[in-house]
């Protein structure tokens, strides 16, 4: 990737810190001599969140037909609508902790929803209550988790100082760590917690998740006395209506050339908006500075009369325009986690057609063969933490060696490689198919390993390390400080956005494919159809978005912090 991808360096600031009970104390108190201190309570939340989420996610659709006697298509959507909750809700979450209770208050009620809504979940299996109950504890854990999983990743990046260079290098280190745990989890859940839930019981199996939850609070609270905690800066939706209304109300008005002019808070470094860092202006979206530029509404007899309606700082200005500077970056996360979201139903989709004996005494279910995906999570997570970044370090001589829109760039470029891979099996399967006269029998498997999917699940593997571990930093690190868990819910939204966009694109491909009586793309029998057209497709729709992606990555401007400040963290 281009050089121009890299993020401008910003001036850091010097935090001041305390403990969860408000004590002031200095930096050697809330990280030691060992930055990893109050971090290290956090990511062991995270495994054991990750481990009791996926113990009733990977599994509710089996649930739902067995126990609920739900039809597939029925499980299925109500699979799908619950999943779109648990990736929309965290905006809500996101809200309260960056405007009102802070991220440590938001995670305790809402981990106290997750919580009740698992033992909710285990009291229905145990003594056999109606399913509305059910419905009700897995929304009620559907609201925990997504208000929780955005001020966790957040509040475990605010426990490093960013003055200090070697906890700066950790901090780049914990969003590879905290992707790691999170993968690790969902690997020990959708296997052992799986297991327990098919061949044990449904009780006993949402029991272990409920307890895992437990111990993920507990790990969670054991921090707390050495926990640093930013202020909430109050409603960014407000601040964002304010710089829209103030710019529309001075249509008129003329921005003045010396830029200096515009309002901004007096002293050096406090900024108006409480939890944030003062932002110098940027020459982008213009049409904003005019709700920065003082009018004569707002001057008279020299003094300035203030209405946040009328009249915005330059840093609140600058937030909005770091969140429109964020949009085609974000946008083209969408396309690529719909092309991930393949792993989970068109790859699946094709290994139910192959031969999956393992040595003629093992068969491996279609859907298990993700833990490839897992497993290389993990190991590139290692490889780029002890090798790859510190060479790229030296190699380049800055702190972080690639720079977040690259790495995301990088995993954009495999993530197209595993479309690839998956179109070429495919086409390797159907002339199999052929072969052996195998295209109008959808019973016997297709005498083509199983594992030759390996390939596809290990490109995308990769690909999610790159992406999903620097899009979790890019959102962090480039986003207003007080905004900071808003904009982490936005990778949870693309994730949403994404997989209602997959499911649009494989309506609109039947519906086009089968006109004139075709059987299409993707018919129940595979095949019959062209599944190769629709991992070309995808590997079209991968090509342009990483085109259109590095386009937007090498025009992207970083925020640039005006002044040091040390209220920051309290």
């Amino acid at each position: 990737m281009d050089d121009r991808l890299e993020a401008v360096e910003v001036p850091l600031l010097q935090h001041s810190s305390n403990s969860g009970s408000g004590n002031r104390n200095n930096q050697s108190n809330t990280g030691g001599r060992w930055p990893w201190k109050g971090s290290i309570c956090i990511l062991g939340a995270k495994f054991c969140e990750r481990m009791a989420f996926y113990g009733v996610d990977t599994n509710l659709v089996t649930y739902l037909t067995g126990e609920l006697n739900k039809s597939n298509a029925v499980a299925a959507t109500i699979s799908t609508t619950w999943l779109g909750t648990c990736n929309v809700t965290p905006l809500l979450g996101a809200i309260v902790a960056d405007a009102y209770l802070g991220r440590y208050t938001t995670m305790v009620i809402a981990s106290t929803l997750y919580f009740t809504g698992l033992i909710t979940l285990t009291l229905v299996s145990v003594l056999k209550l109606p399913a509305i109950v059910f419905y009700l504890g897995l929304y009620v854990m559907a609201l925990g988790s997504g208000s929780f999983m955005p001020c966790i990743v957040a509040f475990g990046a605010d426990q490093f100082n960013d003055t200090n260079t070697k906890e700066r290098m950790i901090k780049s280190s914990f969003f590879n760590w905290f992707f790691f745990v999170s993968n690790f989890g969902t690997l020990l859940s959708s296997t052992g917690v799986v297991w327990v839930e098919d061949n044990v019981s449904w009780a006993l199996g949402f029991g272990i998740s409920t307890l895992i939850m437990g111990f993920a609070m507990g790990s969670f609270y054991s921090g707390t006395p050495i926990y640093r905690h930013q202020k909430p800066g109050g409603s960014p939706f407000t601040r964002i209506c304010q710089v829209i209304v103030a710019s529309l109300h001075k249509l008129r008005v003329q921005v003045p050339c010396d830029k200096s002019l515009l309002y901004e808070k007096e002293h050096k470094e406090e900024s108006a908006v409480p939890g944030s860092r003062k932002l110098n202006y940027t020459d982008e979206f213009k049409c904003l500075d005019k709700a920065a530029t003082v009018s004569g509404d707002e001057s008279k007899n020299g003094e300035l009369c203030l209405n946040g309606w009328r009249i915005c700082t330059v840093t609140q200005v600058e937030e909005v325009k770091i969140l429109l500077r964020m949009v085609p970056i974000w946008a083209t996360a969408i396309i690529y986690t719909s092309a991930y979201a393949q792993a989970h139903t068109m790859f699946v989709e094709q290994g139910k057609t192959m031969n999956n004996s393992i040595g003629g005494h093992f068969n491996i279910p279609a859907a298990s063969l993700y833990m490839f995906n897992s497993v290389t999570c993990m190991l590139w997570v290692l490889l780029y933490d002890f090798s790859i970044a510190p060479a790229m370090r030296k190699l380049k001589g800055n702190e972080k060696g690639f720079s977040e829109l690259q790495r995301m760039g990088i995993g954009k470029l495999f993530a197209m490689f595993s479309m690839v891979s998956a179109a070429l099996l495919e086409i390797k399967r159907l002339q199999v198919v052929r072969s052996h006269d195998l295209v109008h029998d959808s019973e016997t498997p297709v005498p083509l390993s199983i594992l030759w999917q390996i390939p596809q699940y290990v490109l995308l593997g990769v690909a999610e390390t790159f992406v999903l571990a620097g899009q979790l930093e890019f959102f962090y690190e480039e986003a207003p400080d007080a905004m900071r868990t808003l904009c982490s819910a936005l990778s949870h939204l693309s994730t949403a956005f994404g997989n209602y966009f997959s499911s649009v694109l494989v309506i609109v491909v039947m519906l086009i494919t089968t006109r004139g009586g075709s059987v299409g793309w993707i018919p129940n029998n595979l095949n019959e159809g062209h599944l190769d057209y629709y991992f070309w497709l995808w590997t079209a729709l991968s090509f342009l978005n990483l085109a259109l992606y590095v386009a937007a990555a090498r025009k992207y401007r970083s925020k640039y912090v005006a002044h040091e400040m040390r209220d920051v963290f309290i």
